[in-house]
């Protein structure tokens, strides 16, 4: 009996663990990980289990090692709208930059299932918050123009958070601060756990980091809240950080050594993991343009 018992719970273990990685197949593998996707640019994949399964996909451009340059989403000449919305890889691959994220949340939208959501691939939308591509400020917000969070990019390509600089070149709005002058935002909340995108910078500039957190994804990554995605920035080392829009907008993509769109994270919408959501404006990064 003590021999069948010492043989069966390593062949237990070894099933469950297939089942597990069956389970998670065609998804990023939910194994921690760290490698440099270009010269400056390292990524990193961070798992956790307690108190709950959590996935983060984390970008970190050293700007004494390239020469980062920003692209928030231009607008469109459309009717309705601001831009013509597309997924982030549609924008990483139109607009030629290396590393893309999602941006604000954006009106009008709606999520009723696959058959009947808004918007499409090229339909009207517009961003919640205030915007600028290329010195062109094609979004004042939906009720105050400045209200925060907002991330601005200088000329020079250098990043403050609700500061304008003389003047304005690239600008998108967030979901909320999560970190300011070095110290986590007071009162954020730690209960709703949902997929994050966040963006922080270190304290004197030289890292910035963009955060992808999978979530509502059963057995695999349930989220994180805005408490524990505040955590994890200032594990990273950011001295100021944003909240974009998350949930099945979250999505991180880079251009790999063939010049594709390649998706790091599991995206999800209408509950279909790896479903990348069609969302309004982006946060992207040219590297050593």
């Amino acid at each position: 009996m003590k021999k069948i018992l010492i043989w069966s719970i390593p062949a237990s273990l070894v099933f469950l663990i297939g089942v597990y990685f069956l389970f998670t197949l065609g998804r990023p593998a939910p194994v921690a990980t760290k490698y440099e996707v270009y010269e400056g640019v390292t990524y990193r994949r961070i798992v956790r289990y307690l108190p709950h399964a959590m996935i983060a996909h984390v970008i970190v451009i050293d700007r004494r090692e390239t020469n980062p340059k920003f692209l928030v989403t231009p607008p469109d000449d459309i009717e309705g709208g601001v831009l013509a919305a597309r997924t982030t890889s549609q924008f990483l691959e139109e607009f030629g930059v290396q590393i893309a994220i999602n941006g604000d949340g954006f009106f009008p939208w709606r999520s009723n299932g696959p058959a009947d959501y808004y918007p499409h691939v090229g339909d009207p939308v517009t961003p919640n918050g205030f915007t600028a591509s290329n010195e062109d400020v094609y979004a004042d917000g939906l009720q105050d123009p400045r209200a925060e969070p907002i991330l601005y990019v200088s000329r020079r390509n250098e990043i403050s958070f609700n500061r304008p600089p003389n003047k304005i070149f690239q600008a998108i709005a967030g979901d909320r601060m999560l970190m300011l002058g070095g110290n986590i935002v007071s009162d954020l909340d730690n209960e709703a756990i949902h997929p994050r995108t966040a963006i922080g910078v270190n304290k004197n500039g030289r890292y910035i980091y963009l955060v992808v957190v999978d979530g509502r994804q059963p057995f695999y990554s349930a989220g994180a809240t805005f408490q524990e995605l505040a955590e994890l920035l200032k594990d990273l080392g950011a001295h100021y950080a944003m909240a974009l829009d998350g949930g099945g907008s979250s999505t991180l993509v880079i251009r790999d050594e063939n010049g594709n769109a390649k998706i790091l994270n599991s995206p999800i919408d209408h509950l279909i993991p790896g479903n990348e959501r069609v969302v309004a404006n982006h946060f992207g990064v040219f590297i050593n343009e």
